[in-house]
């Protein structure tokens, strides 16, 4: 049988891993007919992505709310809601504002979703994605935070990501999010990440998370606001009343899109 190529050998892996819950080098080396060198780098490559967490001799899934997909796979998610949310967020950029534009699937939504009629709005992102989809928007300039690329989100991150940032101020930020809490605030599943999220929140006169209902009462890897740093969290009508009612008790002010 002819071996795989590594993007199916390691769909494979995950697929395994999903099914029984811990996996062996061996094992995997035996079933899928390479050498265990070989799949040892497939782990390392597959734990880069978030994909999962390796051990010795083998792997285990992810932590739960630690999960990080590459941003062509978010992007499949929760699609439809992440429209409705993109188009609720960006119906409150007006004309001649600063805005800060963070990485993500649902912000890149968002930037999709900027009327056509809006006119000199800047637009700061460390998105190349969401700079590219602007770039030919008729009434926004784009600037790019610079610093060093990560290829999973097409971000720009420290080294030097926080320079530009550091000097801007803006109208209104708008920052996807891996987990909201309560108690634990929005957090985020990459740390660099989260620390151009900070700096964003910080700089900017109105704050809001765009975040679907599955990144509700969730906690990823570092937090970069607490709840009363937020001006309001945007997330779809099909949101756990539950989840919005414990987040609104905590004093976040909750927008449903539908």
């Amino acid at each position: 049988m002819p071996s795989l190529s590594a993007n199916l050998r390691r769909k494979r892996i995950l697929e395994l891993l999903k099914a029984r819950g811990a996996l062996r080098v061996s094992e995997l080396a035996r079933e899928l007919g390479v050498s265990r060198v070989t799949i040892r780098s497939d782990l390392a490559a597959l734990e880069r992505e978030g994909r999962l967490v390796r051990t010795r001799g083998g792997a285990l899934p992810p932590e739960p709310g630690r999960l990080e997909l590459p941003l062509w796979e978010s992007r499949r998610v929760h699609m439809k809601e992440k429209a409705a949310i993109g188009r609720r967020a960006a119906s409150l950029v007006r004309d001649g504002e600063t805005i800060f534009v963070d990485v993500g699937s649902t912000t890149t939504e968002f930037a999709r979703a900027l009327s056509p009629e809006l006119r000199d709005v800047l637009v700061v992102t460390n998105a190349l994605n969401i700079a590219l989809l602007l770039e030919n928007h008729p009434g926004v300039r784009v600037m790019v935070t610079g610093g060093t690329l990560r290829a999973l989100q097409h971000s720009l991150v420290n080294p030097f990501g926080t320079r530009i940032l550091e000097e801007l101020y803006a109208d209104k930020a708008f920052l996807g999010a891996n987990g909201v809490h309560p108690e634990a605030g929005v957090t985020n599943a990459n740390v660099p990440e989260a620390e151009i999220k900070r700096l964003m929140v910080a700089h900017a006169r109105a704050a809001y998370v765009l975040a679907d209902r599955s990144k509700l009462l969730r906690v990823a890897t570092a937090r970069f606001a607490g709840l009363d740093e937020i001006t309001a969290l945007i997330t779809d009508a099909g949101a756990d009343p539950e989840a919005v009612a414990a987040l609104t008790e905590a004093g976040l002010r909750v927008v449903q899109a539908g």
